[in-house]
């Protein structure tokens, strides 16, 4: 059996990977934008704000723009190093250079304030504008592709420096008896071969390399397991399975969800 690495703050990196599912950031006196859940330990002092904490009123002005999710996030201040994780999903950190990229909101984890993130004009999307680093989460690695591109939307992570894609039906999907009953009432769902996301233009589109969606969590929340400070059903109980699952902000339902956005 081999013997495990053990980390200590000399060891760690510094703002890159600590292994494919765990990110380690280091702040000197810095800040980062950090969704609630996903900081897993830290070592130096450093503190947590919300976004609308007064001191706080500057920085957002300038780095923070996306009201419907803006409970989702925090300010990370202070010296030392931060290990960041989701689930176990696939963790990488990603440069921008006066760059314009939109990424799924749940995938996003972090970001610098040289970043300003905006809220996009699709559900479920928001939009990283500037030069910066920003750290995110994807169900299996990320692939970079060129457009023009068709892409099942389940496989969607995000788009850089191109248009926002249009829908894209199968024909047999638009004019099928099946294909119009699922359109109006949803049964039966929608695949990749029938419904596309369609890019154009110049740019990169990153796609996980999966067609499973990360599962939605309320941000933030506990695991439902007994003896985790708030959680407060019995042993055995049905809390926190998906079927009860909050939706988050910016959601639309069953019909987004379908969509994949």
């Amino acid at each position: 059996m081999s013997t495990p690495v053990i980390h200590d703050p000399a060891t760690l990196p510094s703002d890159d990977n600590v292994n494919p599912y765990t990110f380690c950031v280091e702040l000197k006196g810095s800040q980062w934008f950090l969704q609630k859940g996903k900081m897993i330990a830290y070592y130096g002092r450093i503190d947590f704000n919300g976004i609308g904490h007064g001191r706080l009123d500057r920085l957002v002005r300038t780095s923070f723009h996306s009201p419907l999710h803006a409970s989702d996030w925090v300010v990370a201040e202070g010296s030392g190093k931060m290990l960041l994780a989701d689930r176990a999903f696939d963790v990488n950190s990603f440069d921008l250079d006066e760059g314009n990229l939109t990424i799924r909101s749940g995938n996003l984890l972090a970001y610098q304030p040289t970043l300003a993130l905006k809220q996009s004009i699709v559900p479920g999307f928001v939009t990283l504008i500037g030069t910066g680093k920003f750290v995110a989460a994807s169900n299996g690695p990320v692939v970079f592709m060129e457009p023009p591109l068709r892409v099942d939307p389940q496989a969607l992570v995000g788009w850089a420096d191109c248009p926002s894609p249009c829908h894209h039906y199968d024909h047999g999907y638009m004019t099928g008896v099946m294909g119009g009953v699922r359109a109006l009432t949803g049964i039966g769902g929608t695949s990749g071969e029938e419904h596309q996301f369609e890019f154009v233009g110049a740019g990169t589109v990153l796609l996980q390399s999966t067609e499973l969606l990360m599962q939605d969590r309320a941000v933030g929340g506990p695991p439902p397991q007994p003896g985790v400070p708030g959680h407060h059903g019995p042993s055995g109980s049905s809390h926190g399975q998906q079927g009860s699952v909050p939706r988050l902000p910016g959601q639309l339902g069953d019909l987004q969800r379908r969509f994949g956005l």
